[in-house]
């Protein structure tokens, strides 16, 4: 190919060319920080989870789990 079509192509390809501009940098940035908010959140409500989650139902911690009742056969 010659320099003419070289740049002709790319004057051509240029012009179907789309890109996403400030507008979708402002979305990616926007998604970023509401997921930095969301984690954040996140982790504090696992903090308020209590350890024992049994003790928290009203079970005895040293007590083990009850066996689901069976339906007879």
């Amino acid at each position: 190919m010659t320099l003419a079509a070289l740049a002709a192509a790319a004057a051509s390809s240029s012009a179907n060319d789309v890109e996403p501009g400030v507008l979708g940098f402002l979305v990616v940035a926007a998604m970023g920080v509401a997921l930095v908010f969301l984690l954040r959140s996140m982790n504090k409500q696992f903090r308020k989870i209590t350890p024992n989650a049994a003790a928290a139902d009203g079970e005895q911690a040293g007590e083990p789990a009850k066996a689901p009742a069976q339906t007879p056969e």
